[in-house]
């Protein structure tokens, strides 16, 4: 058994040498990268399949990041994979916008209630600039505000360029984006006081595992009340300022709601952004909104000035939109938004005991609303640490369980739950002897480290 650890390390090992000689960073996410998981994780997986993964040494593990939340029905389902298939049969990109981009738009605006036209494009990034830059064509101003507790809109400069990654970024860019707090109105009421007339745009994802003030008890969702509440008084003061609310959807959407959390929180946005979880994983993304606003990018309007909003040669890639038409198929009829709050209900309940066997209650814990679980590991004077979170996911890993954060899908059932629960109790104990003698003494490796930092 030694032996057979020590080659797969070598064999790992190599691997890590082979994406870095290769890849910038190793991946073409930095989510993805080494320095987001414990020492002992696989640095390549070969397959997915409903819940789990296998590694290159064809070890299965119960997964718990579900291709960074982009995957909520399953790895690799057949009704989705037949639906790509059958695109694909059809010619995958076509000269002239194809049969299934139209009944994909459609669908698209047929399900979001905000949504009136809608763009698609391969990633996140591509759609949140594009909302900035109807919003700005639109009002004509320069001012977009996004709250500094949502870690990632886009990997463009006026949003990178806000946080510590300055390396490479154009600074006049930045210049144009004002940072708030979420759940805090004041703090963005003052952005609009201090530059009147001026702001094009707030953006703010719906909710994190922060959720909006006023919105209900997170501990009671989805059957308990969940007004707009600090939603619906950011929606209020754009109307007033004359600015665009633009949710960016990309980790709730298809998540919280088939129809999106501005329909969880019953809030209307002029633009909203998809992506993620649109096509179970699927590289599919969608800028959508109200068309007084989208038509800006409109080219059957005689005499109209010009934007050039988002031009994307492979945004129109059909076996992307067949896996979407299917998967939103999925989503509506199985539906898989009460499954994930259900199933994480229950993960949460689980863990809560678990920990308290433990005596770990105030040390290893998750808070936020069950469909959107933040995993919290502290050190024994209560302080969140990286090491301990590393030494929780390592110990993990060896029990079969990826946990890099928490993410689960329709696949995620008994069998998984009760899993994911031997291996927490089994972890929990090496949790506990780390508080006392120190995780050094425990952990292989380095801790994690975070994503947005300005040094390696």
């Amino acid at each position: 058994m030694a032996t057979r650890l020590s080659n797969a390390q070598n064999d790992f090992a190599d691997l890590r040498r082979r994406l870095h000689r290769t890849i910038p960073g190793g991946a073409h996410t930095y989510s993805r990268g080494d320095d987001q998981f414990p020492a002992i994780a696989p640095p390549m997986l070969d397959r997915g399949k409903g819940a789990y993964v296998w590694d290159t040494q064809g070890n299965r593990l119960l997964d718990y990041g579900m291709a960074l939340r982009a995957v909520t029905i399953g790895y690799a389902d057949d009704r989705v994979n037949a639906a790509a298939i059958a695109e694909i049969e059809k010619g995958v990109n076509l000269t002239r916008a194809s049969t299934v981009e139209l009944e994909a738009a459609e669908r698209v605006c047929d399900l979001i209630p905000s949504a009136e036209m809608v763009k698609f494009a391969k990633n996140g990034s591509n759609v949140t600039t594009a909302a900035v830059k109807i919003a700005r064509a639109y009002t004509r101003r320069r001012f977009v505000c996004v709250p500094r507790q949502h870690p990632f809109f886009s990997f463009d400069d006026w949003f990178i360029g806000t946080t510590a990654l300055q390396r490479g970024v154009d600074a006049p860019q930045t210049s144009s984006t004002l940072v708030f707090d979420y759940n805090d109105f004041a703090s963005l009421s003052r952005l609009f006081d201090e530059h009147p007339g001026e702001i094009a745009a707030v953006m703010m994802e719906p909710a994190t595992h922060i959720t909006p003030q006023g919105s209900g008890d997170p501990e009671a969702w989805p059957h308990g009340t969940h007004q707009a509440g600090f939603l619906g008084q950011v929606r209020d003061l754009c109307t007033r300022e004359g600015a665009l609310f633009i949710l960016d959807e990309m980790i709730t959407g298809f998540r919280w709601h088939l129809r999106g959390a501005q329909t969880f929180f019953e809030v209307e946005p002029d633009l909203s952004t998809f992506g993620k979880a649109m096509a179970n994983g699927f590289s599919l993304a969608a800028v959508t909104g109200k068309r007084e606003f989208m038509r800006v990018g409109s080219i059957d309007e005689p005499g109209m000035e010009r934007t050039f909003l988002l031009s994307s040669t492979h945004g129109g890639e059909m076996p992307a939109l067949g896996a979407f038409l299917a998967a939103s198929r999925i989503n509506e009829e199985e539906d898989v938004a009460g499954h994930l709050w259900n199933y994480g209900t229950r993960l949460r309940d689980g863990w809560a005991e678990v920990a308290r066997r433990h005596g770990l209650g105030n040390y290893l814990m998750v808070e936020g609303p069950a469909v959107a679980p933040n995993l919290v590991a502290r050190d024994e004077a209560g302080t969140p640490s990286p090491p301990m979170r590393t030494l929780f996911a390592q110990e993990m890993l060896r029990r079969g369980v990826m946990m890099p954060w928490i993410a689960f899908s329709r696949a995620h059932g008994d069998a998984e739950l009760d899993l994911t629960l031997d291996a927490l109790d089994g972890s929990m104990a090496v949790y506990a002897q780390a508080l006392a003698d120190g995780p050094e003494t425990l952990l292989e490796g380095p801790a994690v480290k975070p994503v947005f930092r300005p040094h390696n």
